[in-house]
């Protein structure tokens, strides 16, 4: 079964307050003697499902076209922290982690009941740098998240991106996690090669893993 959990790219959706809007322009129109529709397209690198570069938050850091894509792509697993408060904890996340056995390279955090669609909530949690450091610990390459951000709205340190950095882990944001049951999914959510960008949005989806016959899993990382 595949879920997808990106958020729908609309004209009016909202964003990062101060952020470019979704525009979309007929460029060409299909009618007379042309033959095709083509459109002019104008968004921030950060609208809907997305991942974040290093050269978002580090003056020197890769852009996106320039990232490794392992992280994006195997197994990953959905972890609800719905019950965070203002940030998400390292208490909270291995809570949500508990009895659920060994990470794999990927983590997925839902933080809301229901995503917030029609308007920008200044209001998400952000992620406690310690719950970083952690995961990085147990062999995490990847940290996804329902929210528009890792950090805090308000954050001017990016505490929790620098985390990130330090471990040279990846970042996707502004996942739909809705209707998600906790547990183990294969990830695909390739960035785009945008080879001077901060971001790139992306096409997020997860996938049931296989079960090998012997009812062991049979995947990939």
């Amino acid at each position: 079964m595949l879920y997808d959990i990106s958020p729908s790219l609309t004209t009016g959706m909202p964003v990062w307050p101060g952020d470019t809007p979704l525009q979309f322009h007929p460029h060409w129109v299909l009618e007379g003697d042309c033959p095709v529709n083509v459109a002019r397209l104008t968004l921030s690198p950060h609208s809907g499902a997305h991942a974040d570069a290093p050269y978002h938050y580090l003056a020197n850091g890769m852009p996106i076209g320039a990232v490794a894509l392992l992280p994006y792509l195997g197994v990953c697993r959905v972890v609800h922290c719905l019950a965070h408060g203002p940030q998400i904890s390292l208490a909270v996340l291995q809570a949500g982690l508990a009895d659920t056995g060994p990470l794999p390279p990927r983590i997925l955090l839902r933080t809301y009941e229901r995503f917030p669609h029609e308007r920008w909530d200044a209001d998400f949690p952000g992620i406690d740098p310690a719950a970083i450091d952690w995961l990085a610990s147990q062999g995490v390459l990847l940290i996804g998240v329902d929210t528009a951000s890792l950090d805090p709205s308000h954050s001017k340190s990016l505490a929790a991106h620098h985390a990130v950095a330090r471990h040279g882990m990846a970042i996707l944001e502004n996942l739909v996690l809705d209707t998600v049951a906790p547990g183990d999914y294969e990830l695909i959510a390739l960035p785009l090669k945008l080879m001077h960008s901060d971001a790139s949005p992306v096409r997020a989806i997860l996938r049931d893993l296989p079960v090998c016959a012997s009812n062991d899993m049979c995947s990939p990382a």
